[in-house]
């Protein structure tokens, strides 16, 4: 059977923070997807333990498809607006955000089109500059699969506190993404904040 490759468009936010107790956590809120809005998220564990929860078995195996974890988890995730940032609630995660103004780099992104931030030229053609800038940090890589994979970041906003509990467990307070993630070929920045992206994936399928 021959294959051909397709692109599909993730729209939404991504929140990255660390937390003194060692969890780090990676908080999808996708407005627009192939599938239409979710949540998801992705937590590592002071030990390294990599846990994906996800909404449904379609996003499950999507997600797993393209990045590695230890353990996955099916379970209603949702994210909600608050007075001042986001509530992310699943029965292991409750996480409280509080979101603050642009970062310099948010401030920088908005001076660039969106149109062209988000194509995966640009991704690639920046993703020189993201690794020396922001350590752990790429706009293109491979991803599991045979899957390439962009991200078009068009505004960095900077978290400024968190509250909350993973599986019984106090978070503790807000601390950098560090060590960052290893989920994928990239982490979101050591600087807790909510990015702004245009998620592009290119996959193999059956023609």
């Amino acid at each position: 059977m021959k294959s051909g490759r397709i692109r599909e468009r993730f729209a939404g936010r991504i929140a990255g923070v660390g937390s003194t107790s060692g969890i780090r956590v990676v908080v999808g809120r996708w407005d627009a997807s192939p599938w239409g809005a979710f949540a998801d998220v992705m937590l590592e564990d002071a030990a390294g333990h990599r846990v994906l929860l996800a909404p449904s078995d379609r996003v499950r195996d999507f997600v797993a498809a393209t990045y590695t974890f230890d353990e996955h988890v099916i379970e209603p995730v949702s994210v909600t607006d608050t007075a001042d940032g986001w509530q992310v609630q699943a029965p292991s995660l409750s996480l409280r955000l509080v979101v603050g103004g642009r970062t310099p780099l948010g401030v920088l992104l908005g001076l660039v089109p969106s149109r062209v931030a988000t194509a995966p030229a640009w991704c690639g053609a920046i993703d020189p500059v993201a690794r020396v800038v922001m350590r752990g940090v790429r706009t293109r890589g491979t991803a599991g699969n045979d899957r390439r994979e962009w991200y078009g970041a068009t505004g960095v906003t900077a978290v400024t506190a968190i509250a909350g509990t993973w599986r019984g467990t106090d978070l503790g307070d807000l601390a950098p993404v560090d060590p960052p993630c290893r989920f994928g070929f990239s982490s979101t920045p050591a600087r807790p904040s909510v990015t702004s992206v245009v998620t592009t994936i290119e996959r193999s399928v059956p023609t």
